[in-house]
């Protein structure tokens, strides 16, 4: 794994674009902790966790990072993100529970690369379209929110392996289209409610 860590530092130092790293790989990967850390080597920064930091906002330094892979801003406090997330090309797992989020960004499908968002606990209403051109998203956690409608775009996510809806009020006929949208994805839903979107 120290090897690896090395290979990763050697490429960054010489401004190669670092190549996309397996789930484990990333996993293990050592994690910034701080920002003003991170801003010191914006192109070695792969995997950064800024986790209960009591942001208020989200903070724009994180567009420096070309090579971020993994971002965790969970647990902070700002309603909405700025929409400019396609210059974080590489980033493929977004974990922002728990942030008084309101709104997904626009163009949240600039994000090729995306395997794994986890938005739970939020007061998210609406998915934007965009969010079905995520072609490579495999998770998706998006427990717990205000959702009060999804765009036909759903259908698109074609490797979407497993997606949590639960804690959210969707009544039968929406629960059972996007079933249809999706028949290879386990959606884990909470009973149906006897209301309307």
């Amino acid at each position: 794994m120290r090897f690896l860590f090395i290979i990763v530092l050697t490429l960054f130092f010489y401004n190669i674009k670092a190549q996309l790293l397996d789930s484990v790989s990333l996993a293990n990967l050592p994690q910034e902790i701080s920002l003003d850390s991170a801003k010191k080597n914006p192109d070695a920064v792969v995997k950064l966790v800024l986790r209960k930091q009591k942001l208020k906002e989200f903070p724009v330094e994180i567009f420096k990072f070309k090579n971020l892979q993994y971002l965790d801003l969970s647990k902070n406090n700002f309603k909405y993100l700025p929409d400019s997330f396609n210059l974080l090309p590489q980033l493929q797992v977004l974990i922002l529970s728990k942030c008084g989020l309101q709104k997904i960004p626009a163009h949240i499908g600039d994000l090729k690369n995306l395997k794994h968002i986890n938005i739970n606990q939020n007061s998210i209403e609406r998915i934007p379209y965009s969010f079905g051109l995520l072609e490579n998203l495999e998770y998706a956690d998006i427990w717990s929110n205000e959702l009060e409608a999804w765009p036909e775009s759903m259908k698109e996510l074609k490797k979407l392996k497993w997606m949590d809806l639960r804690n959210i009020l969707i009544p039968l006929d929406k629960q059972n289209e996007l079933k249809n949208y999706l028949p290879h994805t386990q959606i884990e839903f909470s009973p149906p409610c006897k209301c309307s979107w």
